[in-house]
């Protein structure tokens, strides 16, 4: 009888889940989107690239006039120096542009630190390459770093740090000192870093992307990943991109050659040309940050504990105060006797590490949304006892 090579995921928990709200129309907020239309002028893109017919296969490493509005972007924002050409290249979805770098230079007996909790579909690759994954807690409940435990983690095995900012699911924003504890532990190594930035345009507070294309010490060795679909509300386009340093991305290239052929072109073309006029001012984290402070609002009487995420648009709730329940049988309770579908934070943690009383939500929704859902979180106060 054949073995699965990968095992059964527990990320299937979100099938579980919306099997859940179908059979208890139950209030949604554990998917990972958001609510909020994208821009008109972006749909009307699109339909006009792919009516003028420009439906065909695009280069592998994406549009030049695409590449060439992200590198201008990022340079003149970061004061970075990414060439069009050589140093980015475009992806499809940021998962599967983690993957690709893990494919690309994971291979037997290399460690991957992997920060936890964390997106769980980074790890079979890890193991399915002979890596072994080496998983840090981050501390709540302001899931901070600690650096002197990543300090006895790394050792001569270690080949790739995989980090996060805004982070998924905590909301956690890393900050200078952060960045600065990492070069100090990676510098003189072959330690490749993959920083996930897509969130970075959704900062709330007093708090600031600090983006890896900042820091000169870093660029030698590090594969920023992002998309547009936290931005623009477009995240089923599943367009991402890479950038990295004319040695790392080379190399990455060539794993992505076998990995897909083309990400969809006239979206790329379409974004290309939105990107050439658009104008970030803010109004993003903006709009998000009132979200997030509405929601708190509304639940801040209730009898779950929070501490404002910093950026993204979730937002994790500690429910020890309601009951001792494993994560998982709390979210099909809250569901089944209260109509609302959340997250269990476990999955998101490997196995030894499962012990938390959290869940996330994602407010990135209508504010009449956000009234049911505190409305229905408030009423667990009174009608779930510990157990």
């Amino acid at each position: 009888m054949a073995t699965a090579k990968i095992p059964l995921s527990r990320n299937n928990i979100f099938a579980h889940i919306n099997k859940l709200v179908e059979e208890h129309n139950a209030l949604n907020v554990a998917l990972p989107s958001s609510d909020i239309v994208c821009p008109d002028e972006l749909i009307n893109l699109v339909q006009k690239y792919m009516k003028e017919g420009v439906n065909n296969v695009a280069p592998l490493n994406g549009v030049a006039p695409l590449r060439r509005q992200i590198t201008q972007s990022i340079n003149s924002e970061y004061g970075a120096n990414y060439d069009e050409e050589s140093e980015i290249t475009i992806s499809t979805g940021t998962i599967q542009s983690i993957a690709t770098a893990i494919n690309t230079f994971i291979k037997e007996g290399d460690e991957v630190i992997v920060f936890e909790p964390s997106i769980e579909s980074f790890i079979p690759p890890i193991e399915g390459n002979g890596g072994r994954a080496r998983f840090i807690g981050l501390k709540a409940p302001h899931f901070q770093i600690e650096w002197e435990e990543v300090k006895k983690m790394i050792s001569t095995k270690t080949r790739m740090i995989i980090l996060n900012s805004p982070q998924n699911p905590t909301g956690r924003v890393m900050s200078d000192d952060d960045i600065k504890s990492l070069i100090k532990l990676t510098n003189g190594t072959n330690i490749i870093i993959v920083g996930n930035e897509s969130f970075e345009k959704i900062v709330f507070d007093t708090e600031k992307h600090h983006s890896f294309a900042q820091y000169e010490q870093l660029k030698s060795r590090t594969l920023i990943v992002s998309d547009f679909g936290p931005v623009f509300r477009i995240n089923g386009w599943g367009i991402s991109y890479v950038l990295g340093p004319e040695k790392l991305i080379k190399e990455y290239v060539k794993a992505q050659s076998y990995n897909g052929q083309s990400t969809n072109t006239p979206a790329q073309l379409a974004l290309a040309e939105y990107l050439s006029s658009y104008k970030d001012n803010g109004d993003l984290s903006e709009m998000y940050q009132g979200k997030r402070n509405y929601f708190l609002r509304l639940i801040k009487d209730s009898a779950f504990e929070f501490v404002p995420c910093k950026g993204t648009y979730y937002q994790i709730l500690d429910y020890s105060k309601i009951s001792n329940e494993p994560d998982v049988d709390f979210v099909e309770r809250l569901i089944k006797d209260y109509g609302v579908a959340t997250i269990p934070v476990s999955v998101f943690q490997h196995e030894k590490n499962r012990k938390s009383h959290l869940i996330r939500i994602c407010f990135a929704k209508p504010n009449d949304i956000l009234d049911q859902l505190a409305d229905k979180l408030n009423s667990v106060t009174a009608t779930v006892e510990t157990i």
